[in-house]
């Protein structure tokens, strides 16, 4: 049997572990509502912040997809929580030692002319060493932590917990649909033979996208727990955000269609769009390094997209109504749709008019957040809503780009953009497409 598959003690160790690092945050949050204390919410975000970097793992990587999903939570949590995108303490040559020699065997060295003892950079999930193989080529060797299966699903369970706590006292989105899709994806997230699909994937979904390259898996030096692909050099997104804007606007571009031509192409979209999953070459042309969050959707979700920029455009309620059914809203009401409408005015609002201009354009550094608070207050008054799962890394990736794009004060005829990837779309077409794609690369739909 794996020795590294779920087991009852590796869980019971992550519950205690979990327990100390958020224990008293939520302790003081409690006592301050029942005593009617303030809280300092503040404090205890950034005290939650470094308990979660701490513990690094699936609630960590949680925590970076909550805090770009608007409003979901409070807003000193999330400015906080945004700071795990960065990279966390980095485990010991010793460590590594012993899980590269778990991986590859006992001689693991001599598949290496060289290997760095010190991480290059360090994650939720793993971290990556520098690497040159026998036949010269530069290699990045992703090796995973140890125990993470135990790990996720002891923080799945108390990621259950906290969402039913929450929603005890704010009942304007039920979780319930986000816990799942949230569960299936670090479930993936632990497959690095899975990520070594996605990223053979890419390679084909984009080899024709002079503005993005994709690494390629070295399959001899690869194990379900050890991703080894070439080294892509670049420079973080954000070091180029004083640039002209004519390069700011390559730069923009290219993210754009890394994101979105997999997505209305195949059905296939990158959820997980922080600062660390990509880079920058001299040249303007970016480096997309991480294929653990990725999401296929049934072309049905993909014309529903279509389908509702459209209803926007020629408001027309009718064909809106069928796009939100389509992607898993059930229950509608007319206030509910008029409340999702407002939301998805924002998201589409850059794509309407056949004009250049920024993503947004009310100076607002945080993208979408005048827009979220205004919507989640809406959806509170109404009763809810429950966000279908597909709905969440798609909204991930829209908020994530977008926050990108205002960073970089992109300047973009955003327009003329979608409907060049739009263009000609068939979802009979589409369907045909994904699944002959995916069963090459061995990827169910």
């Amino acid at each position: 049997m794996d020795r590294e598959q779920d087991s009852l003690g590796g869980r019971v160790m992550r519950y205690a572990r979990v327990g100390r690092a958020v224990g008293g945050v939520a302790a003081r949050a409690a006592t301050g509502r029942i005593t009617g204390k303030p809280l300092e919410s503040t404090v205890n975000a950034k005290e939650l912040r470094d308990a979660l970097g701490g513990l690094k793992g699936p609630l960590m990587k949680v925590a970076q997809i909550l805090s770009t999903v608007p409003d979901l939570l409070p807003e000193e949590y999330t400015r906080e929580l945004v700071h795990l995108q960065t990279n966390a303490p980095s485990m010991g040559w010793p460590f590594v030692r012993r899980r590269m020699a778990g991986e590859l065997g006992p001689d693991w060295q001599a598949c290496f002319d060289k290997f760095d003892h010190t991480a290059a950079a360090a994650a939720s999930l793993g971290q990556v060493h520098g690497a040159r193989h026998m036949d010269g080529r530069t290699l990045a060797c992703k090796l995973q932590y140890p125990d993470m299966a135990s790990a996720v699903e002891a923080d799945l369970k108390q990621l259950k917990l906290a969402f039913a706590i929450y929603r005890r006292y704010d009942r304007a989105i039920d979780p319930s649909e986000i816990h799942h899709e949230l569960r299936d994806r670090l479930r993936e997230e632990l497959d690095y033979d899975r990520e070594a699909r996605h990223m053979r994937l890419y390679g084909y979904m984009l080899a024709h996208e002079d503005g993005v390259h994709v690494p390629e898996p070295v399959e001899s030096l690869c194990t379900n727990r050890l991703l080894t692909m070439t080294w892509l050099d670049g420079d973080p997104m954000l070091s180029f955000a004083e640039r002209p804007l004519e390069e700011r606007n390559i730069l923009a571009m290219n993210m754009f269609r890394a994101w979105y031509r997999p997505f209305y192409g195949y059905g296939v979209i990158h959820g997980d769009p922080h600062l660390g999953n990509y880079s920058v070459r001299p040249d303007l042309t970016i480096n997309l390094l991480d294929y653990g969050c990725i999401r296929v959707f049934p072309p049905t979700f993909v014309g529903a997209v279509i389908d509702l920029y459209r209803a926007l455009r020629d408001e027309d309620m009718e064909l809106a109504v069928h796009a939100y059914e389509t992607w898993g809203f059930a229950d509608l009401t007319n206030e509910i749709i008029e409340v999702l409408n407002h939301w998805a005015r924002f998201l589409y609002g850059p794509l309407m008019q056949d004009r250049t201009q920024r993503i947004q354009e009310d100076g607002i550094v945080v993208y979408g957040a005048n827009v979220a608070v205004k919507v989640h207050s809406e959806l509170r008054r109404i009763g809810g809503v429950t966000p279908p799962r597909e709905f969440v890394l798609m909204d991930r990736a829209a908020i994530g780009l977008g926050s990108v794009f205002t960073h970089l004060q992109a300047e973009i005829n955003w327009h003329q953009q979608f409907h060049d990837l739009i263009k000609g779309f068939d979802e009979q077409k589409l369907a045909d497409r994904q699944k002959s794609t995916l069963r090459q690369y061995d990827l169910d739909t």
